[in-house]
């Protein structure tokens, strides 16, 4: 009985396979009785992508790396931790940074600020001035239109400009345009986690623009991270600064009354003592403000040492040099993928219409 089954198991794997030979058979005598349109569907498709690679302007890619270099303070036991941690392949992160450190400085510069305030920045084309902004919108075509368009007539981004003072129309136009260009043109990677070097990516289909942009970007994320970080510092000698300008004028003034009075009291009887009283007081006030100025200096000096120390140094490493990569799909591959593409899409349509006709029928 077991015998019997497993020849019929056999005979049956042996009647699919030949239904399956046979069928394949079938779809390809009629396949090859469609031959004329599929070539045709090929050639067709293949002559498309050909056009497309054809026409298609090229894309430029603009390349920046930097990288961060900062004082680290007070950090002697935690780094050397980190270091050995380090070597014995422990990732432990960094011990500085902040919110500046790694990712956290990758998404600021691809944030809607630095990328606008990128974009109000000059840029000199044949001798014209103008923003980012408006030029992207110049070599893109986007402006056609505008003039039919109240609302829009004469819109353009002035260098620089207040976006307090933007009317509704600027403010949407370039927040669609920083979200395209953060979205679509740039991309930022750090190499390695444990590397402070990154690489910024602009790419366009306008040279200027690529470079313009890259080179821009940068340095103004690089002006923002040192306000930031040098915020309490800057304050601090600012303050200090005013307070040594104002205790020096005081000197000043003190030494002038000093000179005064003695002038006053030139030849002055010596029984006359009370009029000498003025000239005294501001002897005073002298020796007092030279002692709180020399104070001052020195704090002055010494917060200065300090704003140097927090100050994080910005390091180009290399720029984006003319001419950039150029990027564009060959013309002999788009011909080949288009009619391959064209050819199989015919013969699924093809076999589907086939197999749909039989069901119905």
């Amino acid at each position: 009985m077991a015998e019997q089954n497993t020849n019929e198991q056999f005979d049956n794997d042996e009647i699919s396979l030949k239904e399956l030979v046979l069928k394949i058979k079938e779809w390809y005598q009629f396949l090859l009785t469609q031959w004329k349109l599929i070539v045709l569907a090929g050639i067709i498709g293949g002559l498309i992508g050909f056009t497309y690679a054809y026409f298609q302007k090229p894309t430029y890619k603009a390349t920046l790396t930097f990288a961060m270099e900062e004082e680290k303070s007070g950090g002697g036991g935690l780094s050397g931790a980190l270091g050995l941690a380090s070597s014995l392949g422990i990732d432990l992160g960094s011990s500085v940074g902040g919110a500046f450190a790694g990712s956290n400085l990758i998404e600021l510069m691809k944030s809607r600020k630095l990328v606008e305030k990128t974009l109000l920045s000059p840029i000199t084309v044949n001798g014209k001035t103008q923003s980012l902004a408006d030029y992207y919108l110049e070599f893109n075509e986007m402006k056609k239109g505008w003039d039919q368009k109240p609302l829009l007539k004469g819109l353009s981004f002035p260098i620089d400009a207040d976006r307090k003072t933007f009317t509704l129309q600027q403010d949407s136009i370039l927040k669609g345009l920083s979200a395209g260009m953060a979205k679509n043109n740039l991309t930022i990677a750090q190499k390695d986690k444990k590397i402070s070097i990154i690489n910024i990516d602009v790419s366009s289909n306008n040279e200027k623009f690529a470079k313009a942009f890259c080179e821009t970007l940068a340095f103004e994320t690089s002006e923002y991270y040192v306000e930031i970080k040098s915020k309490k510092a800057r304050l601090n000698v600012e303050i200090l600064q005013k307070q040594t300008d104002s205790i020096r004028a005081e000197l000043n003034s003190a030494i002038t009354g000093v000179a005064s009075a003695a002038d006053n009291v030139f030849n002055l009887n010596m029984a006359m003592n009370v009029k000498r009283s003025p000239g005294a007081r501001r002897q005073v006030d002298v020796q007092a403000n030279t002692a709180m100025l020399t104070s001052l200096v020195t704090n002055l000096e010494m917060s200065k040492m300090a704003l140097r120390k927090e100050t994080p140094l910005i390091q180009i490493i290399d720029r984006p040099i003319f001419p950039l990569e150029k990027e564009k799909v060959g013309k002999l591959k788009s011909l080949v993928l288009g009619g391959f593409l064209a050819g199989f899409l015919t013969v699924l349509y093809l076999v589907f219409s086939s197999l749909y006709k039989k069901l119905i029928a």
